[in-house]
């Protein structure tokens, strides 16, 4: 039992809880609580001394907006926007409760008249914008590896592909997404005509792509490099038993390769994130990065404590976002590690 949560922490990257589940299975306990102390005792010292730190210094420098905020003005702040949040969910319930009382009142006047059901328009709410960056980074990575997976195995597959697309990916790479951002916007705008019935606002189309274009590159190339330094032997059993193009990539290169898929798209979806927050602030999509550019340009007395909680919000994610591709990428090489 401990073997498996020991290997079950390991693949979720939960180490710290490692040295507790060999302290209740009787190995050496001083040496497990050093070892605790190292991976979580370490951690929360030099964070709290980052929170001190930040509290004696924050209030001397002077802005425009007036003095940085400390942790406390930050946490105060975070509660603020929670209550905001219930605020306006309790709006909501009560506008479509009102919305159907005055359609049941219709109805018993008359059973054949035409009900409609009107959408909240209220404002979104921080969680409302955190879930809007969580979706439109999700559309653009699932896109990114769509492309970015098929293309670098035919990359990895073919040296003269490879050779072919190799200068097309070092030139794009780099490219920042302040620079695709108006490319996108304009052919979006061009070719996705919105309606009522839309799904999709041309914002967060915008932002999903801009988010691809600057993301698909670390899996293509880890994909490809992960294919190309597939085992010749395999390779060449497959040909042995003729094997079809599909086949092979089922049953040989796949499997073989997948280690390195996952270590491009956890890179990828890390780049995308980071991406993400810059993408909203131009297209306007109502996600974090556009929380972050209205409440600078509000320039009330809280904005900066929201700003604050902003940055810690997105840091939290972004690690949230690595654990969970960290854990996949163990799940799927850790038979090798």
């Amino acid at each position: 039992m401990a073997n498996k949560l020991i290997k079950f922490f390991n693949i979720t990257g939960l180490t710290w809880f490692v040295p507790l589940v060999k302290i209740a299975a009787g190995e050496n306990p001083a040496q497990q609580m050093r070892q605790l102390f190292l991976v979580m005792g370490v951690p929360v010292i030099a964070f709290a001394m980052f929170l001190g730190l930040w509290s004696v210094s924050a209030s001397g420098v002077k802005t425009s907006l007036g003095a940085i905020p400390g942790p406390i003005a930050v946490w105060g702040e975070v509660g603020g926007l929670i209550e905001e949040h219930v605020s306006e969910q309790t709006k909501k319930a009560e506008f479509y409760q009102r919305q159907e009382q005055r359609n049941k009142e219709k109805l018993a006047e008359d059973p054949n008249a035409e009900i409609k059901i009107r959408p909240y328009t209220g404002k979104p709410t921080y969680l409302d914008k955190i879930l809007t960056s969580l979706r439109t980074v999700f559309a653009g990575f699932v896109i990114a590896t769509l492309v970015a997976v098929p293309l670098g195995i035919l990359c990895g597959m073919s040296p003269v592909l490879n050779t072919a697309f190799n200068p097309l990916i070092q030139i794009f790479k780099p490219v920042s997404p302040l620079a695709w951002l108006p490319i996108v916007t304009l052919v979006v705008s061009a070719v996705y005509v919105t309606s009522e019935d839309s799904w999709f606002e041309k914002s967060f189309i915008t932002s999903a792509i801009t988010v691809t274009l600057c993301s698909l590159w670390p899996t293509l190339i880890n994909t490809a490099v992960g294919v190309s330094s597939i085992d010749r032997d395999l390779v060449n059993v497959g040909k042995v038993l003729r094997l079809d193009w599909s086949t092979q990539i089922k049953r040989i290169i796949l499997p073989s390769a997948l280690p390195f898929i996952f270590t491009g798209m956890r890179l990828s979806l890390g780049v995308g994130w980071m991406v993400l927050i810059a993408a909203e602030m131009l297209a306007q999509n109502p996600g974090l990065g556009k929380f972050v550019w209205d409440e600078f340009q509000n320039g009330s007395s809280n904005s900066l404590s929201r700003i604050m909680v902003a940055v810690f919000t997105i840091g939290i994610i972004g690690f949230v976002l690595d654990r969970i591709m960290h854990s996949l990428q163990n799940l799927f090489s850790f038979q090798k590690a």
